[in-house]
């Protein structure tokens, strides 16, 4: 996804202030074999560790990242590299195929493309790390695994480096793409710019290549010109393209291109290890007003014939949710900006795992929108019905309920089943 300097089309900031600044990161106190501690403060406590935003939220001429980042998790161990003794904090490959009943070897014979803005020199390095620390197989541009290409699908000349920030964003879409389908192939697409015309030209280099499946960890604020760039861009038929309804709750409007009808739209929850028989519960990620999932109805979209819900005449988002919440976040590894290991959530973590699951699932039929195969099968899903994102008419545009509701869509993973056709 691009950097905090995206552009959409239009022209946008260069730099993030403080003052800009509407998302916040939350910490993760246990390891992949404990419940996490809740963080509810901005602030580092004997309990509750800090936590910053790596990207402003968006406007309809300022894009954003989705990503959120523990500046001071309260357990953090192997703070650089493999530690083969240890386990670092947040939720690692195992809690997720865990939580999500996916297999440990899922995404075998697919190819999934992350599309990122501007040119990330340790991706290919802190992937390693990541897949070496889980027991994952290796994942190298020498084993044919990963290709990391420009947005005209060459390996050279990459675009120009980086910010730091963006770096942070690259490792955890490629680290939770592998942690949910370790055996799929990876395509790394890095735009030249963050404009539209850049990032969807990745977006169609990736299907140009191969990849069935698309993970876009960045968003707009929606506009009336969000239709023709669906033409131009989004819609694949037969591609899962897969994009985050933001990190700002409800209040903040609908994103793009999440908003997209060609898009699954991916919504974010908070996910706690439980006693029950699933081992896990989720509510809607809240952390505080102006901080959580977004959702909506669209000003711009048509509704798709598959969205039944009646209280929005448009395209609601989300479509389906999965691990938003950075108080009980997903462990990351990150040279380039974190120095090592870090925790991270927002709704570019949700973003790469439910690309990664539509890759276990596998093929989707010539022709087909992936964005519908939830809606022929929801009770697959693990059904979200506690939580919301704010204060809303209807209700279920911002609160979870039992069924289709805006936060959670129709549920998170439970296996395979709903994703595919």
């Amino acid at each position: 996804m691009p950097k905090h300097t995206l552009k959409r089309h239009r022209t946008l900031i260069a730099a993030v202030s403080s003052g800009a600044l509407a998302v916040t990161a939350l910490a993760v106190a246990g390891t992949a074999g404990a419940a996490p501690a809740t963080a509810t403060a901005h602030t580092a406590t004997t309990s509750h560790p800090a936590w910053r935003q790596l990207c402003g939220a968006p406007s309809t001429t300022v894009a954003s990242c989705d990503v959120l980042q523990v500046t001071n998790p309260v357990e953090h161990v192997s703070a650089f590299g493999v530690s083969p003794h240890a386990t670092p904090s947040g939720y690692g490959s195992g809690d997720l195929q865990s939580a999500y009943g996916l297999p440990a070897n899922g995404g075998s014979g697919q190819t999934i493309a992350v599309i990122d803005a501007y040119d990330d020199p340790d991706a290919a390095s802190n992937l390693a790390t990541y897949r070496k620390q889980y027991g994952l197989p290796a994942c190298t541009a020498s084993n044919g695994c990963f290709k990391e290409v420009n947005s005209s699908g060459k390996s050279s000349p990459l675009p120009s480096k980086a910010s730091a920030n963006q770096g942070a964003e690259d490792s955890l879409d490629l680290d939770l793409v592998s942690a949910v389908a370790p055996d799929a192939k990876i395509l790394f697409v890095e735009a030249s710019k963050g404009g539209v015309s850049d990032m969807g030209a990745a977006v169609n280099e990736a299907v140009e290549l191969g990849a069935k499946f698309v993970s876009n960890s960045y968003i707009w604020k929606e506009s009336s010109s969000d239709p023709t760039y669906d033409k131009d861009y989004y819609d694949h038929p037969g591609v899962a393209v897969v994009a985050g309804s933001g990190d700002w709750d409800y209040s903040w409007g609908v994103g793009y291109p999440s908003s997209s009808p060609y898009v699954v739209s991916v919504g974010g929850t908070s996910l706690v290890k439980s006693s029950n028989t699933r081992g896990w519960n989720e509510t809607v990620w809240n952390t505080k007003s102006g901080e959580g999932t977004g959702s909506g109805c669209s000003a711009y979209e048509p509704k798709p014939s598959w969205q039944k819900d009646t209280g929005c005449s448009k395209r609601m988002t989300a479509d389906v949710a999965a691990v938003a919440d950075p108080g009980h976040g997903v462990a990351v590894y990150d040279s380039y900006q974190e120095k090592g290991w870090g925790v991270y959530g927002g709704t570019s973590a949700a973003t790469p795992v439910i690309a990664g699951v539509y890759a276990d699932a596998g093929t989707p039929a010539s022709g087909s929108n992936p964005a519908s195969f939830p809606y022929a099968d929801p009770g697959a899903l693990n059904d979200v019905t506690s939580g919301d994102n704010g204060s809303c008419s209807p209700a279920y545009f911002c609160t979870a309920e039992k069924g289709y509701d805006g936060p959670t869509g129709l549920g998170t993973p439970n296996g395979t089943a709903a994703f595919h056709d």
